[in-house]
């Protein structure tokens, strides 16, 4: 089990967030949580060590050679300014931003991960994973992500022009998804939560203190044997929480 090490400063934290969704549902309406996000980040770069973006930043991002979706400016410009102070920003890709290459590591400097990732901060064990395909279940999904990472697939998406590409995923994506929150307002109950299953199967093999997610968009902190807990991130469309750890984990919302 490959493991990164993150021995914490005095005084800083680290935080995480998922599922912003930005372009969703329409370029005017994602900019109003677009500046919400970037006037959190503001508030957390005085203390700030590590940035976790946990996937689907964007509600359909795709790179080619020579092109990115347009818009994002303000955000991205942000997340970069925070580089620039030293922050750390790993970026976990999420099934909405799954065809992402390697702009955000050339441009901004981030670390970019397309699968789970285990961490040691500050004494504690993390499982850290966006979500999407984890877990028992959820097979329809699972062959569609099959088919949208297979190369072949990709290939033939990328000829087609950005115009045409982008208006055909956008509308897909939100045909497709959560945007509206309908579908995470009721918690399943823990033996039917794919995330929390797949996460109790993990102690059995596995010291984790800590497994935080995305992809669920109910934030939710439970508590789970060997005093582990499961963590799902919430989401910036209904709820605006986050998650910052320093010495303990707590989930939090941003009011402003």
């Amino acid at each position: 089990m490959l493991k990164t090490t993150i021995n914490l400063e005095p005084g800083k934290k680290v935080y995480f967030a998922s599922d912003q969704h930005f372009g969703a549902p329409t370029p005017k309406e994602s900019k109003v949580r677009e500046e919400r996000f970037i006037r959190w980040m503001d508030e957390i770069k005085e203390d700030a060590q590590v940035l976790f973006l946990m996937g689907d930043l964007f509600d359909f991002w795709h790179e080619w050679k020579h092109v990115i979706p347009k818009g994002y400016v303000r955000v991205l410009g942000k997340i970069a300014e925070l580089k620039d102070r030293g922050i750390h920003i790993y970026f976990f890709v999420g099934n909405h931003d799954l065809w992402m290459k390697d702009y955000l590591e050339e441009e901004i400097g981030c670390t970019v991960f397309y699968q789970k990732q285990y961490f040691e901060m500050g004494g504690k064990q993390f499982l850290l994973a966006h979500g999407d395909g984890l877990g028992p279940g959820d097979k329809g999904y699972k062959r569609m992500k099959k088919l949208f990472t297979n190369p072949v697939a990709q290939w033939f998406f990328k000829w087609l022009h950005p115009d045409i590409a982008m208006k055909v995923a956008l509308y897909l994506s939100q045909k497709n998804k959560m945007i509206s929150g309908e579908e995470d307002k009721a918690f399943l109950g823990e033996d039917k939560e794919f995330l929390i299953i797949y996460s109790k199967e993990k102690l059995k093999t596995q010291k984790i203190d800590y497994f935080i997610y995305g992809h669920r968009h109910l934030p939710m902190v439970l508590d789970l044997e060997q005093n582990a807990k499961y963590i799902n991130l919430g989401d910036w469309i209904s709820y605006f929480t986050y998650g910052v750890f320093e010495k303990d984990f707590e989930l939090e919302t941003f009011e402003k």
